[in-house]
């Protein structure tokens, strides 16, 4: 069975102090499940201090982006190849990313090829906007910016792979939204789908995909007992020790019932 995956994205808080005392406040709230991957992702100035400062067999580090070429006159931007080491993980195509910075999808195409080059595991964020859901637009919009940025990705690529689904409109930044799961498990098994018409059904299965969009230790469980779903990508409720220790604590207790049901 596969390990449920709880990933927490800082955004653009907390300075070095703030952030170490969430990680020593995390370290005794989370408890360590062997069924539960957690996954806490600071912004980049905290990377370093906190890869020397976690419980590593508690938490992995991501990044929440970094640049596509490995090195190069590209000042203010840090590579994956400089990231390595430091984080299991990298967020790619974040809708702030895309929105904000106008990254397109040749850009986060090109951001999950040197992910997978630099021994990184990307989490990659696809979803669709208000207006896009409301013009019927969402399996066309998950299917463009998923099948491009997985475009250069072998079958073994894929693996290392995670995929969170988060719905823009779901998001406390766009409004804040809460999807149904109904809606979600719909937009999981095209994802699932989408994959298998690439890559077989075998490889489809295998990989993670997380749900994202206001998550917190109260709704998490209904987003995780859906069919498909391996985890959350989680907001400003991974900023919240003890919010974030419950999503964790839910999923460990979702992951034994399967268990003994298996």
């Amino acid at each position: 069975m596969k390990k449920y995956l709880i990933a927490g994205n800082w955004k653009m808080n907390l300075n070095v102090h703030d952030a170490s005392l969430l990680v020593h406040h995390l370290n005794k709230s989370v408890k360590n499940h062997h069924d539960v991957e957690v996954v806490l992702a600071p912004s980049l100035i905290n990377i370093q201090p906190l890869s020397l400062q976690i419980d590593r067999r508690k938490f992995r580090l991501a990044a929440q982006n970094a640049y596509h070429q490995d090195s190069g006159a590209c000042t203010g931007e840090v590579s994956f190849t400089q990231l390595r080491g430091l984080v299991h993980y990298v967020i790619i195509g974040h809708s702030e990313r895309r929105l904000y910075f106008n990254e397109s999808l040749e850009t986060i195409r090109d951001k999950v090829s040197a992910a997978i080059r630099n021994d990184i595991a990307p989490i990659l964020c696809i979803g669709e906007t208000h207006t896009e859901r409301r013009a019927g637009e969402t399996k066309q919009v998950l299917h463009d910016q998923l099948t491009t940025a997985i475009s250069n990705l072998t079958s073994d690529d894929m693996e290392k792979l995670v995929i969170a689904y988060e719905p823009v409109w779901a998001i406390s930044t766009f409004g804040g939204e809460l999807a149904k799961p109904t809606d979600v498990k719909k937009a999981l098994d095209f994802i699932r789908m989408q994959i298998a018409e690439l890559y077989g059904r075998k490889v489809a299965k295998s990989v993670r995909i997380l749900y994202g969009g206001s998550v917190d230790d109260q709704i998490a469980r209904g987003y995780l007992e859906i069919e498909g779903c391996d985890g959350a990508l989680v907001g400003g409720a991974s900023l919240k020790h003890h919010k974030f220790a419950g999503i964790v604590a839910a999923a460990h207790a979702l992951a034994r019932e399967k268990h003994k049901d298996d």
